[in-house]
């Protein structure tokens, strides 16, 4: 004789609306943050590594600011694209340079309705392609590029970005950008540690997205995929340092260190769901191999699943419009 099953989870699974009711993990437009990348000069540029997302120039910008804002994004995340590059980029604590006056004019048009962030990093401004001011030997100089940094999150921060995302792992930098703000009287502006951001195969469309003059790669400073603990041991330290929200980077490929992570801080926990993530979904959907909207949704979740509060993905404005109208 066959017994039926007293115990059935299909029963949670059996309608749409059942389904909605128990869901454990959603989207919300306000967990998502969508970063943006902003050129010198007119005209916008499509990305090809990219589909969908290009550089804007400042009018472009305010249109897609203006998009975010409407839907209910939680903020923007800005890069500039700089037209000239030097050794030391210049240009990144540039009051004129195109990334302090994109986000002045961000604070000005939108940043009463979401959060207007900006990467604080040397890549995009240096002709090399590096976090960093280079030595003598042209490795990366760690405490010469914390000046730098510093630097570059005064004019940030007087440009008026509320969160300044501090992307170049190098050692001591939140403590170093968090003690200059400080002194300059800007103890309210919030610090974002790429904490746990490793040398990813899945960077290499952001790299066309901004120019990148790199050659070689950032292995020297950025972590080694292989390693959990060290992930760990980063977000600790930049906790202890100062760090208001920490991140792990790639989100897709590292589900495991965002699940580990997220129980042992106390301040927010994000991830930013990168460039080749994007890409590799785009990419199969215009091939007809993946159901795009459902692959776009399903890496989504899996991400918040795992415990980041908050995900970058270029999908933001897309995702946000279709959640607000559900």
């Amino acid at each position: 004789m066959t017994h039926a099953p007293r115990i059935r989870p299909r029963r949670l699974r059996s309608s749409a609306a059942m389904r909605e009711m128990v869901a454990e993990t959603r989207l919300h437009p306000r967990n998502l943050v969508l970063p943006l990348f902003v050129r010198e000069g007119e005209g916008t540029r499509e990305i090809a590594s990219m589909p969908g997302v290009r550089q804007h120039d400042l009018d472009s910008l305010a249109r897609e600011l203006h998009a975010a804002a409407a839907a209910g994004v939680g903020g923007i995340m800005l890069f500039g694209v700089p037209a000239t590059r030097d050794a030391t980029g210049s240009g990144a604590d540039d009051p004129s340079g195109i990334l302090n006056r994109a986000t002045t004019l961000a604070v000005r048009e939108v940043g009463e309705a979401l959060v207007v962030q900006t990467d604080l990093c040397l890549d995009e401004f240096t002709d090399h392609g590096h976090c960093g001011v280079l030595d003598g030997a042209g490795g990366v100089d760690n405490d010469a590029t914390l000046e730098r940094y510093a630097a570059m999150a005064l004019a940030q921060a007087e440009a008026g970005s509320a969160l300044l995302g501090l992307s170049g792992m190098m050692d001591g930098q939140v403590a170093h950008v968090r003690a200059a703000l400080d002194a300059a009287g800007h103890t309210d502006t919030a610090l974002l540690a790429y904490s746990a951001k490793s040398a990813s195969a899945f960077y290499g469309p952001f790299r066309e997205a901004v120019d990148s003059q790199l050659v070689g790669d950032r292995r020297t400073y950025q972590m080694d995929p292989r390693n959990a603990r060290d992930g760990v041991r980063e977000v600790a330290l930049d906790v202890a340092e100062g760090a208001d929200v920490v991140m792990v980077k790639p989100a897709g490929s590292q589900l495991d260190l965002i699940a580990r992570i997220a129980p042992r801080v106390d301040v927010p926990l994000w991830a930013y769901q990168v460039s080749g993530e994007y890409a590799m979904i785009e990419a199969a959907a215009q091939r007809g191999w993946i159901d795009r909207d459902a692959a776009i949704a399903e890496s989504l979740v899996a991400i918040r699943r795992a415990g980041a509060q908050a995900v970058l993905t270029y999908w933001a404005l897309e995702v946000a419009r279709k959640e607000s109208s559900r």
